[in-house]
């Protein structure tokens, strides 16, 4: 299909109010914090190093390794670290459609739910330094406003996360051209200042990046726990691939956010270099004072909003996929936009980061200190991303090792070199993300051992067709009118609630659907390959429903496709049975006793399944199970 240039304009500019808002932010407080960790060596040797380390961290890690190798590994389109997880498992092994695999957590899968954990707590460190860093521009309008700084900042990030409900719909379209306008007052400023002072381009020389490489192991730590505040953003760009395709992320990237990124940090350096004596931060100082300082700051406000916006619509999109992939509870989903099924608002979600935001604010109170505790759980999930994309250009792409091993090796070398200088802040305030990663780990590993567990106990030793065909011609079953659905977790297995009911009741509907839903490890399965329906016989039929982890399933709109194949059933009179696990501890199961308590927790406090399915509550009947672990 032709693109018209109009559209590649609008994805382009998309992409840039989206993508690009992370990184896009840094120039707020990045230069500041390089400078403050400097080593001890002459002021114009520190400055060109740190934009030598900058500029070519950005060519390194975000043009090189993302855009033009990571960005490739692409699952039907989307991206991700759960995308590289998908591709792994279907390389793994090859099934026909409709066959359920059940995959173990091995040491590649537990490495991918690290790099996605951490990104939650990238989630909720990055809205909080980015508008607590925009805010701090009104000490540049006035020392006076010093004290209500935080307080504005928590006041911005409430009113940012209340607003989610209503979606992105009404205010993307504001998101690139703002975003548009954000950059090109980061290149102007960056060349106001070049031209006064235009000898700080020898930095782009890497001479000068290296010189400063050759201090103390703690001091080298220092500046480059610093120096990737430049690319935190970087990982985004992967992320959300799927909204704008790699294409249209890469001609953004390179047509507007990197020259106007590289310009800026050069205008900084050219600031600093032009006024030795300044204490100010260099960003903000660069407007001249009065209404130009008080709108860029008004400006980086806005710019800081919208890249929350896509760390807070980041960690949507990550949980619905974790949801739909078997490694997190079911939680609910509103869909915002009824034309962009990727446009969604989870409420939980919402709420835990909004807390996490504002704690964050007032507990570490300035965008410096928070600084310390930035780095660490992005640059953790930028090596895990490197480490699977190896798995996957060997096994999917079909690399050798000698193309494989040297390509990903320089990208982790330069990942783990950003992690260990990272590794020093972790007293500072690094433990906060990466607790906030341990949470949301033990939280995804013990779901999906559980759930694992659970799947064995229910459906170990089940009833076979013929077993139930049998069952169902038995002089001692009553068939009575109607249509019943009894969903089950397996298309090969014969759910506990059909066998109580009718143990029960000693009857069974005219005609019954045995219905199973399955994620598939692709994005989406496109509407003729959803439905897989086979008469067992007896009036008893079994249907499969395949999704992809960026869908969400409407039982109702299968059922409806069901009588259409020929099932006597009417959808609107039909009953659902579903089991409701009451899950008891104390059981044999491999796990730990906090794990069972854990799940346990996760199992009573999960959206229902009636409510995910998107069934109507007057036609569902729950049968208690029993299950001890």
């Amino acid at each position: 299909m032709t693109i018209s240039t109009t559209a590649k304009a609008s994805l382009s500019l998309g992409a840039l109010g989206v993508v690009f808002g992370d990184i896009g932010t840094s120039p707020l407080y990045t230069m500041r914090e390089c400078i403050a960790h400097l080593p001890p060596v002459d002021r114009v040797d520190g400055v060109l190093g740190v934009l030598s380390l900058i500029f070519w961290s950005l060519v390194l890690v975000v043009s090189v390794k993302y855009i033009w190798f990571v960005m490739k590994a692409d699952n039907h389109g989307e991206g991700g670290i759960f995308a590289l997880l998908a591709l792994i498992h279907s390389n793994r092994e090859k099934q026909p459609a409709g066959t359920v695999v059940r995959k173990g957590l091995g040491p590649a899968v537990v490495m991918i739910l690290i790099g996605a954990a951490l990104l939650y707590g990238d989630g909720i460190i990055t809205p909080a330094i980015s508008v607590l860093g925009a805010a701090e521009g009104f000490n540049a309008i006035s020392p006076s406003f010093s004290p209500y700084v935080v307080w504005i900042a928590c006041v911005i990030l409430a009113g940012l996360f209340w607003v989610q409900r209503r979606g992105t719909k009404e205010i993307g379209g504001i998101f690139g051209p703002v975003m548009l306008v954000w950059f090109a007052t980061l290149a102007a400023l960056g060349i106001w200042h070049l031209m006064r002072y235009p000898s700080v381009l020898r930095a782009l020389n890497p001479a000068w990046g290296l010189a400063l490489l050759h201090h103390s192991p703690l001091v080298v730590a220092a500046l480059l726990g610093s120096i990737v505040l430049a690319i935190t953003g970087a990982e985004a760009l992967y992320a959300d691939m799927g909204h704008f395709s790699r294409r249209y992320i890469g001609f953004a990237w390179y047509a507007v956010a990197f020259p106007s990124l590289v310009l800026n940090y050069f205008g900084q350096g050219a600031y600093i270099l032009s006024r030795p004596a300044t204490l100010e931060n260099p960003f903000f100082a660069m407007a001249p004072p009065g209404f130009a300082r008080a709108a860029l700051t008004g400006l980086s406000i806005v710019a800081a909003v919208i890249a929350s916006q896509a760390l807070i619509s980041g960690a949507y999109s990550l949980t619905r996929q974790a949801i739909q992939l078997g490694y997190f509870p079911r939680l609910k989903i509103n869909y915002t936009n009824a034309e962009h099924s990727g446009q969604i608002y989870v409420p939980f979600v919402n709420t835990l980061l909004a807390i996490g935001c504002l704690l964050t604010v007032i507990f570490f109170g300035s965008s410096d200190h928070l600084a310390s505790a930035y780095g660490i759980a992005v640059t953790g999930t930028m090596a895990i991303t490197t480490m699977a994309y190896y798995i996957v250009a060997r096994r999917n792409r079909g690399w050798p090792v000698w193309l494989a091993a040297p390509i990903c090796g320089v990208f982790l070398v330069i990942d783990l070199a950003f992690l260990l200088s990272n590794a020093h802040k972790i007293s500072d305030g690094g433990w906060f993300p990466l607790a906030i990663g341990a949470a949301v780990l033990a939280v995804m590993y013990t779901w999906k051992i559980g759930r694992t567990e659970i799947f064995q106990r229910v459906y170990g030793n089940n009833v076979t067709e013929s077993e139930l065909t049998t069952i169902a011609r038995s002089k001692h079953v009553t068939r009575v009118g109607g249509s019943a659905v009894f969903m089950v977790g397996s298309p090969q297995g014969t759910p506990i609630a059909l066998l109580h009911h009718v143990k029960s009741n000693r009857c069974l509907h005219q005609t019954v659907v045995l219905l199973s839903i399955m994620t598939e490890e692709v994005p989406t399965v496109p509407a003729g390959e959803q439905l897989t329906l086979i008469e067992i016989g007896e009036g008893i039929w079994r249907a499969l429903g395949r999704y992809g982890y960026m869908q969400s399933p409407d039982v109702g709109e299968i059922m409806n496709r069901i009588k259409v194949l020929g099932v006597p059933i009417n959808p609107q009179a039909t009953t659902y049975f579903f089991n409701r696990e009451m899950i008891i501890s104390g059981g044999n199961a491999k796990m730990w006793e906090w794990q069972k308590s854990l799940y346990g927790f996760l199992s009573r406090n999960a959206r229902p399944a009636k409510d995910y399915y998107q069934i109507t509550p007057s036609q569902i009947i729950e049968i208690g199970l029993p299950l001890q672990l």
